[in-house]
């Protein structure tokens, strides 16, 4: 058979009249492979044998069958072939019940024109070649659709990197009817020996004639697919290796592989593999990249976590006891880290020395300055005769205003040393909140003794200057250190009655909880004090913790 006979369209006529079917035999034999039936059964068992025809010209009036029942008998089978019908008659009802029912594209009459029916069938190839190529683009479009649709899905199932690689193997695999297929990713511009693989269930074939490793060894040096063909044990065989390329980087190379298939892939799969693998290439590209930020996140939570036991360990875990006196503090950071912190130090000559400060910022920044600030603070408390609070405020400001300075931080801090034996208590402030003070004999309504000799924050100017507030303390009083993060916290209008109104629909209105309200929540604790309560109580009202919260307490037996 020569290849223009293997191109010609097939063309089937019908009519059980022989003259007819060998005058249309020879009108078309020329331009179609021909194919004639005197009935319509024959006509039907010549498809059977020789599948679609382009075109049907089949005669209305035959025994048995007639010719819109037999074109009604192709239309599911066959919904691209172009049916034309012969008619001897002219009856409007039976053309409209062989157009409506056989899906007829033309009919004409008998006798007819040969130039006319030659130009009809003409037509009728044209639009078959039309339809034809719009179907087959259609059902290309429809498997790349479906491709992308399972390939995506698979994608979003993945619970992980190496499960998305599984399931795409596997998905792409499945598609294109692949004995084996194999992934291998690249890391570093290098085959990594991680591998994911898939193996067709009912293939019997075995695994040691799948070798793709040297294919793939060249894809991943000239980054171009390789298709080449086999033979194993008598059988063909066929390698199809695409590079997973997103963005002119390689992330991988697949290997597909079939065993006993005597046709390779064709053009249209090559592409639409290559369509896929793109598309896999992108997930895969941003699974890794989502991977690589989860790494990131895990290491770095790792690091804050042990920054975090690094700056509890800054601040004292033990307080000291100390004899007519009693010290409270707690810190609890917004974040892992933050930048408050509390000192607690009892000089050897019987000074207690508390203070609580406070880095502008949170996190990780605020934290190295409240690293810094307590080291610079314990080292002027560890001398022999330390200085005055506020000469000892000055020479933080000295030690660390040059940093503080050039990268837009400050810290806010009171520091105030208590002489157990004269009761005395000498303190500086550099712009934090006024300390509160006062009697155990205080009664609801009185307000109290807000400590208000401050001066600038740290790191504001490269000189600080200040003098020391002083004061005697009497048994009974109690001094309270707090950082800014519980005054300013966000508290519920009806945070300070001893009972909520249940059931209530209206929105919370809130406000910050201030000095003030401060105040008043340390008029209603439960004695003897205790700032863990008092905090707890505080942090349960207020929704979200967005800043650093410290508070401690003196109390003087």
């Amino acid at each position: 058979m020569t290849e223009t006979e293997i191109d010609k369209l097939k063309l089937m006529v019908v009519d059980d009249e022989p003259d007819n079917l060998d005058l249309l035999y020879r009108t078309f034999r020329r331009d179609f492979k021909v194919y004639k039936a005197s009935h319509a059964l024959k006509a039907l068992e010549i498809l059977d044998e020789e599948g679609e025809m382009a075109v049907i010209i089949s005669d209305q009036r035959m025994p048995d069958m007639n010719g819109t029942e037999f074109l009604s008998l192709t239309v599911e089978r066959f919904p691209d072939t172009i049916r034309i019908l012969l008619t001897g008659f002219t009856d409007v009802e039976d053309l409209v019940d062989a157009i409506n029912s056989g899906q007829v594209f033309k009919y004409i009459t008998k006798p007819w024109s040969p130039d006319r029916l030659k130009a009809l069938v003409g037509q009728a190839t044209d639009t078959y070649r039309v339809v034809k190529k719009r179907t087959q683009e259609l059902r290309r479009a429809l498997r790349r659709e479906s491709l992308f649709n399972a390939v995506t899905t698979a994608i979003r199932e993945s619970r992980d990197y190496d499960s998305m690689l599984q399931k795409i193997v596997a998905t792409i695999g499945q598609t294109f009817a692949a004995t084996n297929c194999l992934l291998r990713p690249i890391e570093g511009d290098r085959l990594i020996q991680d591998q994911f693989s898939y193996q067709d269930p009912k293939s019997n074939a075995s695994n040691q004639s799948f070798n793709p490793h040297p294919l793939i060894e060249k894809v991943f040096q000239t980054r171009h697919y390789q298709l080449t063909q086999d033979t194993n044990h008598g059988h063909p065989s066929h390698y199809l290796v695409v590079p997973l390329t997103y963005q002119q980087h390689l992330l991988a190379v697949m290997a597909l592989y079939q065993s006993g298939s005597e046709h390779p892939w064709q053009e249209e799969d090559i592409q639409l593999i290559a369509g896929v693998t793109e598309q896999a290439a992108l997930a895969l590209s941003q699974a890794k990249f989502y991977q690589r930020l989860q790494e990131k996140q895990q290491q770095l939570r790792a690091e804050l976590e042990v920054a975090r036991q690094i700056q509890n360990n800054l601040l004292r875990q033990s307080l000291p006891d100390i004899q007519g006196a009693k010290v409270q503090a707690c810190c609890y950071p917004a974040r892992e880290v933050g930048g408050d912190f509390f000192e607690v130090f009892v000089h050897p000559k019987g000074d207690l020395w508390i203070a609580v400060g406070d880095v502008s910022g949170k996190g990780v920044p605020a934290a190295l300055f409240m690293a810094s600030a307590i080291s610079v603070l314990r080292r002027e408390l560890s001398q022999e005769a330390p200085a005055e609070p506020n000469v000892i405020m000055q020479n933080l400001n000295y030690a660390l205003a040059d940093d503080l300075i050039s990268n837009n931080y400050f810290i806010t801090l009171v520091i105030a040393c208590y002489t157990p034996s004269t009761k005395e208590l000498v303190y500086a402030n550099a712009g934090h909140i006024y300390p509160l003070l006062w009697s155990g004999q205080a009664t609801v309504g009185n307000q109290p003794n807000y400590l208000k000799v401050r001066s600038v924050p740290l790191g504001i100017l490269p000189k600080w200057q200040a003098l020391s507030g002083r004061l005697i303390l009497a048994s009974g009083d109690t001094l309270l250190l707090a950082s800014d993060g519980i005054t300013e916290a966000m508290v519920s209008h009806d945070f300070y009655l001893t009972g909520k109104t249940e059931g209530s629909v209206q929105p919370v209105k809130r406000s910050m909880l201030n000095q003030e309200g401060l105040w008043q929540v340390l008029q209603q604790a439960d004695q003897p004090l205790c700032l863990n309560n008092l905090l707890a109580r505080i942090q349960a009202d207020n929704d979200v913790q967005e800043d650093d919260q410290t508070i401690l307490s003196l109390e003087v037996l």
